[in-house]
């Protein structure tokens, strides 16, 4: 099939690499421009301007798609299908509408649940045991197209927003090659979704960052894995910042924040307590919370207290 990819960053990668292996004949690739990170503010591309580079395949990086200019792009390439994985720009409809077989949409919730920015960290930060990918039909409405697929997934008690978001993006991969299968067979069939059951997985901030432990223990397991590794969980420690990356629920009970043990580091909540693994202190790297207290020296439990 001859197909456009719209993508931008790490998740949509796998997408584009099954499509690719699948032997469809990507003759488009839209992105994101180019942006400048790190230290030295070098302008780096996004993955999937990576890959599809690597596969000598056009790209097209148009900051906006709604003064036509991409529209034109798109008629001149002639795709039966357009592809959208995290693109992270609204289509307008006559782009939407322009193709064959549609605008098909990998989303990273099981929809009508968790539309929006951040399906994947909210479901781990609302504790949800399951989640998965839909792939969808696109219309001019946030995430509301009709459904197509799913492909579900348990999450793991200690599994990390990252973690999930590496497993989901290889779900999706497996979920666009059966629905373009599906599409030339005919044999897709749309499912409204349910507006009633529908929620909104807004965009994370910095400011959800500090852990309340006067919280539950699960509550606080649930922020550290859903934070991770952006904005990343954090308290005050003595009075310094510390980011909290990996925790375990544990059991003990005192008062929230206090320190009960050392070895290994486990910190009462307001209902039961959790054991930190794995933590940062302000302008040092990553470390196991057991390097962090040996190198405090000879300190005791009682003279450490989170908040």
């Amino acid at each position: 099939m001859r197909i456009v990819f719209m993508g931008t960053p790490e998740f949509a990668v796998p997408c584009l690499k099954a499509l690719i292996d699948d032997k469809n004949e990507i003759v488009g690739v839209f992105t994101q421009p180019d942006k400048p990170k790190g230290r030295g503010y070098t302008l780096t591309p996004p993955p999937v301007k990576v890959t599809a580079l690597e596969n000598n395949i056009d790209v097209f990086q148009p900051k906006t798609l709604k003064d036509g200019t991409a529209l034109e792009i798109l008629k001149r390439l002639n795709p039966e299908m357009i592809v959208v994985v995290a693109y992270g720009k609204i289509l307008p409809k006559e782009i939407i509408d322009l193709t064959k077989y549609g605008c098909i949409n990998i989303h990273a919730s099981l929809l009508p649940e968790y539309r929006g920015a951040a399906p994947i960290q909210w479901a781990v930060l609302d504790g949800k045991k399951k989640t998965g990918v839909t792939a969808m039909y696109m219309d001019v409405g946030l995430d509301t197209g009709d459904m197509l697929m799913k492909s579900e997934t348990e999450i793991g008690e200690n599994e990390t927003a990252d973690e999930l978001h590496d497993r989901l993006s290889v779900l999706g991969s497996e979920l666009i090659v059966k629905v373009v299968h599906s599409a030339v067979d005919g044999t897709l069939i749309r499912e409204k979704q349910d507006d009633s059951k529908s929620c909104y997985a807004k965009m994370l901030t910095k400011e959800m960052s500090k852990i309340d432990f006067t919280k539950s223990a699960q509550e606080v397991h649930n922020q550290v894995r859903g934070l991770n590794s952006w904005p990343s969980a954090s308290a005050l420690l003595n009075g310094k910042r510390i980011k909290i990356h990996r925790t375990l629920i544990a059991h003990g009970k005192g008062e929230p924040g206090q320190v009960l043990s050392l070895n290994p580091l486990v910190v009462a909540c307001g209902e039961g307590a959790v054991e930190i693994t794995e933590l940062q202190p302000e302008g040092k790297k990553r470390m196991s919370a057991q390097s962090f207290i040996n190198g405090l020296h000879n300190i005791k439990a009682e003279e450490l207290r989170f908040e």
